[in-house]
């Protein structure tokens, strides 16, 4: 039987959720409508440098011309001639510049840490490159001298010393040519699978040195976060009625499925259905079948889709119109969620004791935040780049949350405020003074990038709410935030609205798959410059917080 879609079903639910919450604004998107410009959330006319709402054909059409003119951008920009590009994203803004972000192979080997964007004007001339690496291309020879199992046999081995369980290679070791820093060498990349001491699942990348042996670089391609829920009151959603049952299912946001894993940790899951299209009891419940947590995890999905399209003119995670999946119920006693890009879904376990599911709405705009950045920038999840992965998705998180503006929980500058992680009542993290949480940093040094990436993130974190909000004392819907500068200046913040336009801008536009702290202040500088002037109050306000942050 044809499945009767209940458009823009309005379902009466009682939820819990967890650090945010929010009002569903249900939006039809037209797949064939013309490019666009969302309208700016303070009412201030769409700015030239802005990104626009590409239809689906208009975005196909944009990447295939670009991918057909592949080889003589190449020339163009100065590659070699063993080097060609892969057309992976395109930005279109307003006046009609256009951004490509492309990958980079060499004698048709991919390059990690060889990605660059390429930016063009209306009229189709090159303005400039931004790139991971400006190192030159050439590799004396491409045959290994260390066979592909020693490679294999050092991931395996480092995952363990890390304690993960079950591990087994996920993909055998590939040839690479690794670009992330200093000279591009001939290396193996080898995944890990299994699971990390957690219980989550486990994508680890070794980079090896195929000359040597020596490990050039790891990074973790599962994308963690923590978040309990249990709040976010009676909300609409969107469903799908197949013949006398509801489904839930959102074909007015690309898609977006809710599955059960049922206390499993592996595949796709049961979709869940429901007799009277009204979705749990807005209670917690041990139940592997309970639809509460299903429930808070569609509404943050939903959420943070239109906050995407409405603010940035993005149409879903990978801005192709098609949505990622969410599933609930992973594992046993399992106190975190997580974004895979392997999946392209959400995860979520049930908490301590299987009765506080990790669904809340600052938690879901997190996890599907970390699918943004890997289907642009690609920041790397180590290092300097992981900090900022980790912010970028704390800071798309908080805004999906202001974004909302539900009564039940206001937006805040507070990560994880509900969830009661520790049991004293205190947040997860905080934006105004990473350092209150113990472990994250205030302010860049040398060291940081030796850090956790969910500690090294502050830095970003406490530049956006600077850049945002200003330095000092002040209450913000009920809250009291008192941010602190590395040198003692006093900020001025430009407001949420501004500095969430320049973040998104900075990583879709100018950086790429290693940017660092430096790097993270050249792209918004770059990206304050294209949306307000170089010599605007915002560029310099940008400039200003990133030196309260010490970066300079």
């Amino acid at each position: 039987m044809t499945p009767r879609l209940s458009r823009h079903k309005r379902t009466t639910l009682a939820l819990a959720t967890a650090v945010a919450a929010g009002a569903l604004l249900s939006t039809a998107l037209g797949t064939s409508a013309s490019a666009q410009t969302p309208a700016d959330s303070t009412g201030v006319a769409p700015l030239a440098a802005a990104p626009v709402l590409l239809s689906d054909t208009a975005r196909a059409s944009l990447i295939q011309q670009a991918q057909t003119d592949a080889s003589d951008t190449a020339r163009e920009i100065g590659l070699g001639a063993q080097e060609k590009l892969v057309v992976r994203d395109v930005v279109k803004d307003a006046d009609g510049t256009v951004h490509t972000r492309y990958e980079r192979t060499y004698a048709g080997l991919p390059v990690l840490g060889g990605d660059l964007v390429v930016h063009t004007s209306k009229a189709g001339k090159t303005q400039g490159v931004t790139r991971a690496t400006k190192a030159t291309l050439k590799v004396a020879t491409l045959t290994p001298k260390i066979a592909a199992a020693k490679a294999e046999k050092q991931a395996l081995t480092l995952a363990k010393d890390a304690g993960s369980e079950n591990t087994a290679p996920d993909q055998a070791p590939r040839k690479v040519i690794w670009a992330g820093d200093g000279k591009p060498v001939l290396a193996y990349e080898t995944v890990v699978g299994g699971l990390q001491d957690d219980g989550t699942p486990n994508e680890l990348h070794v980079i090896t040195d195929a000359a040597t042996g020596e490990k050039l670089h790891e990074y973790q391609g599962v994308h963690t976060g923590t978040g309990r829920t249990l709040y976010s009151g009676t909300v609409n959603l969107s469903t799908t009625l197949s013949g006398s049952t509801y489904q839930l299912y959102d074909t007015t946001r690309g898609g977006h499925r809710t599955y059960n894993l049922a206390r499993g940790t592996s595949g796709t899951g049961t979709l869940f259905t429901d007799a009277d299209d009204v979705w749990g009891t807005g209670t917690a419940s041990s139940s592997s079948t309970d639809q509460t947590a299903a429930a808070d995890a569609a509404y943050g999905a939903q959420v943070t889709w239109d906050f995407y399209k409405n603010t940035f003119g993005r149409n879903g995670i990978k801005n192709n119109g098609v949505a990622a999946y969410s599933r609930v119920h992973y594992g046993n006693n399992y106190v975190n969620a997580f974004w895979s890009d392997s999946c392209f879904c959400m995860t979520y376990g049930d908490g301590a004791g299987n009765v506080k599911p990790l669904t809340s709405l600052d938690v879901a705009g997190h996890e599907m935040s970390h699918g943004l950045t890997s289907n642009t920038a690609r920041l790397v999840y180590s290092g300097e780049s992981g900090g900022l992965n980790e912010a970028t998705s704390d800071i798309f998180g908080t805004g999906a949350e202001f974004y909302a503006n539900n009564a039940n929980d206001p937006g805040d500058y507070l990560i994880g405020e509900k969830i009661d992680i520790r049991g004293n009542g205190t947040p997860l993290r905080y934006m105004d003074r990473p350092s209150k949480d113990g472990v994250s940093v205030d302010y860049w040094s040398s060291g940081v990038g030796s850090k956790d990436v969910h500690h090294s993130s502050g830095i970003a974190n406490h530049f956006f709410f600077l850049l945002a909000e200003g330095s000092g004392a002040k209450t913000i819907n009920g809250v009291s935030y008192n941010s602190p500068t590395y040198n003692g200046s006093t900020i001025t913040g430009i407001g949420r609205a501004k500095a969430l336009q320049i973040w998104y801008k900075a990583l879709t536009t100018y950086m790429t798959s290693t940017t660092n702290y430096k790097g993270a202040r050249t792209a918004t500088l770059n990206a304050a410059a294209a949306l307000y002037g170089s010599g605007s109050t915002e560029y310099s306000r940008v400039a200003a917080a990133w030196a309260a942050v010490n970066v300079n």
